[in-house]
């Protein structure tokens, strides 16, 4: 049972009563008249048991984009139903209009519509479906809440994507596909041409040559079909945030590194390369074989929308195991990490050269810009405390990348909004050298 709030204005109308005739005799009998009242309004109220109730699936949308949740109320009684209705998710689901008034003659049938903004990735769900039916005082209603099942899925937002377009201009300026034509030192045969002066005389093809009335050379282009494998660290030092102030500034690093790894993915599932890509912490979370997949980003976004960092330390061991399963041939390996000194040399500098001996290696680190902001500030002592410990783990931060570098391993150290355009621009510089 649920009472409206003409209950109480009816109470406050007795004190008229009780003004006109003050007694304790009055106070009674004006309770006892709004009691009655309450109660037969409460027996005329249609029974909620005969309302219907089905949701339609909302499907699949990226984080922050608008959703739509459409329930469907059919009243299966003869009787007019004055229904109030509140389509109940969890608070991430970003909820807004979801209670619904609806008078709902017999045998119709009502769809309410609640508008959905998720703020979190994931599965969110629907907690329940609350109906009131009123009674045709409106001063009491009949309450009962169904378990109408419903899930929206939120997929990482791929902010980078806007990216896209200029890196596959130079792409195909990189492998032929564009009018101009950037001649790069690759290893995939190309086609044959005469000898000019200037060119390597190792490029010169001698059994071509010797049918022919002239020096022969071969061309050359970056190599395709290669292995591309993304390794995305859940660990704790992946729940930090970047590039705000306070608990809760920022974006999470998680959440960076994942925009980053959709655009390389996109990029060189372009270019023909084959995509692997394994996240974890102490044990595999993800594991995802895109081969060469035209819809790698998308599959990319499904395998990660659920992912959430752990505070717990990496297993590289794991890690590396899992990129080992995906195959012996040579590939490029893009760890996901921070350069974080201690978590660097405690669990990833041991793998290290297991992952170096078979492959080419890549740390894309997401930097946070509030380090470099305290550096700066000097105004007041505790400014100037605040900047020592900056400098000390910038500075930290720099020798951990020169060690990473000693071990054959490019570090792509950049902010939230610069780390994916940055890693795109190293996988190119990659290309462009044939070293890919």
């Amino acid at each position: 049972m649920v009472i409206s709030g003409r209950v109480p204005l009816l109470l406050l109308l007795g004190v008229v009563a009780v003004v006109l005739r003050p007694s304790a005799g009055t106070v009674v009998l004006w309770l006892l008249a709004v009691a009655l009242f309450v109660g037969a309004d409460l027996l005329l109220a249609p029974s909620s048991g005969s309302v219907g109730l089905h949701r339609r699936p909302p499907g699949t949308v990226r984080l922050g984009d608008p959703a739509e949740s459409a329930l469907t109320v059919a009243n299966d009684g003869g009787r007019t139903l004055r229904l109030e209705v509140r389509d109940a998710w969890q608070p991430t689901a970003g909820a807004t209009g979801n209670r619904h008034r609806v008078s709902l003659p017999g045998g119709e049938r009502r769809v309410l519509r609640t508008a959905l903004r998720p703020w979190r990735r994931g599965d969110l769900r629907a907690f329940g479906v609350t109906v009131r039916s009123w009674g045709p005082l409106h001063l009491a209603a009949k309450q009962r809440t169904y378990d109408v099942p419903g899930s929206v899925r939120s997929l990482p937002p791929f902010e980078s994507r806007k990216h896209l377009p200029s890196r596959l201009a130079q792409l195909r300026e990189l492998d032929g596909r564009a009018a101009v034509r950037i001649r790069g030192a690759g290893t995939e045969f190309d086609s044959l041409r005469e000898y000019v002066r200037g060119d390597d005389v190792r490029s010169i093809d001698w059994r071509a040559s010797a049918r022919t009335p002239h020096v022969v050379v071969r061309t050359w282009q970056p190599e395709r079909d290669r292995r591309v494998v993304l390794v995305l660290d859940t660990s704790r030092t992946a729940a930090g945030r970047v590039g705000g102030t306070g608990d809760q500034g920022g974006m999470p690093r998680l959440d960076a590194a994942m925009d980053a790894a959709l655009l390389l993915a996109a990029l060189a599932s372009r270019a023909g390369d084959r995509v692997d890509f394994v996240a974890g912490d102490r044990r595999v979370r993800a594991r995802l074989r895109a081969a060469g997949a035209r819809d790698i980003a998308a599959r990319l976004q499904e395998s990660m929308a659920d992912l959430e960092p752990t505070i717990v330390e990496a297993d590289w061991d794991t890690l590396a195991g899992a990129v080992q399963g995906f195959g012996k041939q040579r590939a490029l390996v893009v760890l996901l990490t921070p350069v974080e000194p201690s978590a660097v040399q405690q669990g990833l500098l041991p793998v290290l050269p297991t992952l170096t001996r078979h492959h080419r290696v890549v740390l894309a680190s997401v930097r946070d810009p509030e380090l470099n902001r305290l550096a700066d500030e000097r105004g007041t002592v505790d400014e100037v405390y605040d900047a020592a410990a900056a400098e000390q783990e910038l500075r930290r931060r720099e020798w951990t990348a020169d060690v990473l570098h000693r071990l054959g391993v490019h570090v792509v150290d950049a902010d939230a909004e610069r780390l994916p355009p940055a890693l795109a621009d190293h996988y190119l510089a990659l290309k462009a050298q044939g070293l890919l």
